[in-house]
């Protein structure tokens, strides 16, 4: 777990940051013990067990307050799994027509600016307005942040459900949840920048 802690300290760059951990999410992280005999052994210490999500505590946070560099920021939700936090959400009032998706992006452009340390373990951003709805990797750019439209993954979700209940229940499902983190995030090169 220091491993993943000291992370942000590491490497030269958020994405770089986040991609070393990442690996250690999904890969698990090199440790070494000592056997009652005396002799050193090697193995990986899991920090998700992804194929038994019972085995895991999962906690969402509201408002939860980041302090860094002398700015004091407060994400609208942070959710924790296994004290990682893995996913920012940032909600808009459905009621002002100024506050939207886009604006909800802009805000995790100022957090990744303001707060980094939170995004070297961030997996998923997801943006919502009460009307839309969408998820993301916090390197993506806007055009990359997608509406989710299944709740159990078979067919789509009723018109009349709020696409935020259905990102929510679709995307936030214990085990769909490790699945995503596990085999469906990637990182790759593009024209010399990160992309997630």
């Amino acid at each position: 777990f220091r491993k993943a802690v000291n992370l942000p300290h590491l490497h030269p760059g958020l994405g770089a940051n986040n991609r070393a951990f990442h690996k250690m999410l999904t890969d698990g992280v090199d440790v070494e013990y000592r056997h009652k005999d005396g002799h050193i052994a090697g193995d990986k210490a899991l920090l998700v067990d992804f194929d038994h999500p019972e085995r895991n505590e999962f906690l969402a946070v509201n408002q939860f307050t980041v302090i860094e560099n002398g700015k004091n920021r407060r994400p609208d939700v942070v959710l924790f799994v296994n004290g990682l936090p893995l996913v920012v959400v940032e909600l808009k009032n459905p009621a002002d027509e100024n506050a939207d998706t886009h604006k909800a992006f802009h805000q995790i452009q100022t957090y990744k600016q303001e707060i980094p340390t939170l995004f070297a373990y961030n997996e998923i951003v997801v943006l919502s307005d009460g009307v839309d709805s969408r998820a993301g990797a916090f390197l993506s750019p806007w055009e990359r942040f997608m509406p989710w439209r299944t709740v159990e993954g078979q067919q789509l979700a009723p018109a009349s459900m709020p696409t935020i209940e259905v990102l929510m229940r679709g995307m936030f499902e214990k085990r769909r949840l490790l699945d995503l983190l596990h085999y469906f995030i990637a990182f790759a090169e593009e024209d010399g920048e990160l992309k997630k």
